[in-house]
């Protein structure tokens, strides 16, 4: 399945912006049919970045953001910076 089809887009808040600071990780907007190891290999294919793990969370708006958290100290902010985050 084509990565671009699962992740659809970064999911930026006030609060997504200090998971990136302080937790070392980045949250997406994802395919509601997606699950977690589809997730992992989509976001390895795009962003070449070792994923540690992930949560998923299906919003009462019916939207599933995925929480990734990546393995290196501060591959989040890299990763964002590539995306125009900041």
């Amino acid at each position: 399945m084509d990565p671009y089809s699962i992740i659809v887009k970064p999911h930026i808040t006030e609060k997504t912006m200090n998971l990136i600071d302080q937790n070392n990780e980045l949250v997406f907007v994802v395919r509601r049919e997606s699950n977690k190891s589809q997730v992992k290999k989509a976001f390895e294919a795009l962003y070449d970045q070792e994923v540690l793990r992930i949560n998923t969370h299906i919003t009462p708006k019916g939207v599933k953001l995925a929480y990734i958290k990546l393995a290196g100290e501060n591959e989040a902010e890299d990763v964002a910076v590539k995306m125009g985050v900041f």
